[in-house]
Formats: structure tokens, C-alpha cells, sequence
């Protein structure tokens, strides 16, 4: 395997780790990324309101990522998320090498989310990577797709707005 590959490979194993949060649709990142989080609607079921919350969140990161924008993307994560510092030092090493990642997407096929509580919701999704492209000076390349994961996400509200506490693999 090259050196390219591999990296391509690391990149999307890495960020399906770290980011957790999807949408129930491929999410299309050439959309403009606000610059705060968004405020969680108000539907009368919780899984309708963490689906649109996770969507916009995952459109706004891809967006962070293809601008090579360190502020931007931890401004989607609370103050001292471990995954929050995580992606956003992948984002660094990323940049740092002259390499971008345009056109992230996650595929979700299930969400379970109780009703937020105390500024903080819990919420069990299961994604994958479903695309993405490694720009760099002279290359381009596809990242591969993920398999199917699930993990737990705690979103914390901050300032009015949910925002990614922590990620962490999913129990049984």
C-alpha cells in the first residue's frame, strides 16, 4: 500500500471515530458554514430534533474541514471535549500538509435520542463514512468508505446551542 493510501485509509478511519455525529441523509458540505452551533429545535420527538441537530452539525464540520478552519471546527465541540481536540489536531496535521478534505459525508442509518435534560442529551447514532476527497497540490483522491459504527454522543448545551461533549463507542 503507498504512502497516499495509507494516509487516505487513516484519515477516514480517524474521522469516523472522532466525529460521531451524522445525519439520517448524506449531508452536503458546499453549503456555508455558520461560525456558532446550532440551537436545537423543537419537535415533539426527541429523535426528529437530534437528526436535524446532527445534520447540520455534521454539513458545518465537513465545511470546517474543507476551509482547513482549526477555529471553526472547535467551535462545534464544548469546552475541553477530548474528541473536539482530537479532530481538531487531525485537521492540523492534515492543513499542515497541504492536504484538504472536500466533500465529507456521513450516511446514518439510526439514531435513538432521549429527551435532553440539565443542558446535556445523550444520543446513540450509527454511521459511516459515505465520502470525501484528500485535495492536495497535485493529487486527489477518494477517502474510502467506513463501515457501519455506533457510538455514544453527549451533546452539551453551550451558550444556547448543542454542541459535541464527547464520543465514545457504543455499548450493547
Amino acid at each position: 500500500m503507498t504512502a497516499p493510501r495509507l494516509l487516505l485509509l487513516v484519515l477516514a478511519v480517524l474521522s469516523a471515530a472522532v466525529v460521531g455525529a451524522s445525519a439520517l441523509a448524506v449531508v452536503d458540505a458546499r453549503r456555508p458554514a455558520p461560525r456558532v452551533a446550532a440551537a436545537v429545535p423543537e419537535p415533539a420527538e426527541p429523535r426528529t430534533a437530534a437528526v436535524v441537530v446532527l445534520a447540520d452539525w455534521d454539513r458545518r464540520r465537513a465545511a470546517a474541514w474543507a476551509a482547513g478552519d482549526p477555529d471553526g471546527l472547535a467551535e462545534l465541540y464544548a469546552p475541553g471535549s477530548r474528541a473536539g481536540r482530537a479532530d481538531v489536531a487531525m485537521l492540523r496535521r492534515w492543513t499542515a500538509r497541504g492536504v484538504r478534505v472536500t466533500g465529507l459525508r456521513m450516511q446514518v442509518l439510526d439514531v435513538r435520542a432521549a429527551a435532553p435534560g440539565g443542558g446535556r442529551w445523550e444520543l446513540r447514532v450509527t454511521d459511516r463514512l459515505a465520502g470525501g476527497q484528500a485535495v492536495g497540490r497535485r493529487t486527489r483522491a477518494a477517502l474510502p468508505r467506513d463501515g457501519w459504527s455506533t457510538r455514544r454522543i453527549v451533546l452539551e448545551q453551550v451558550a444556547g446551542v448543542w454542541r459535541v461533549a464527547e464520543v465514545s463507542p457504543a455499548r450493547p
